[in-house]
């Protein structure tokens, strides 16, 4: 498997990502990690990141683990739970690994954390593997 190629594809073919500023640093199978610098048009009323900035990057880094198999999945559950907030100009990594991979269900466990290496997050996303190849 071509993880770099996944990599490009994923980091070039996902305007909401793109738009939202996550990047997918790594991937290898059942393993990815995504990146984002906090930035001022990301926080809520309150001052601190919007939950979605955590969510998107959890399922980010979730999906981007199942594209190491080289085929399309999609979420079907996805449970988060908040633990601290980041400020910005944090940088935040989530880090998603596979927990079982199953013929068409796969489980993924994901954390965030920030430079400081303080954990803000925990999940657990569930994806149905599709029968469709990633096209790369």
């Amino acid at each position: 498997m071509d993880y770099e190629k996944i990599i490009a594809f994923r980091n070039t073919n996902n305007p909401y990502t793109q738009r939202q500023g996550v990047m997918v640093e790594e991937i290898r199978q059942g393993y990815a990690r995504v990146v984002k610098t906090v930035a001022p048009d990301d926080v809520n009323p309150l001052g601190i990141p919007h939950g979605g900035v955590y969510f998107t990057m959890a399922d980010s880094a979730c999906g981007s683990a199942m594209a190491a198999y080289g085929t399309m999945a999609v979420t079907v559950d996805a449970s988060w739970h908040f633990l601290r907030s980041a400020k910005v100009g944090d940088t935040l990594t989530a880090e998603a690994h596979e927990v079982k991979s199953g013929k068409t269900l796969c489980v993924m466990d994901v954390r965030i954390l920030n430079q400081e290496d303080a954990l803000l997050g925990t999940g657990t996303f569930t994806f149905y593997r599709l029968d469709k190849p990633l096209p790369i």
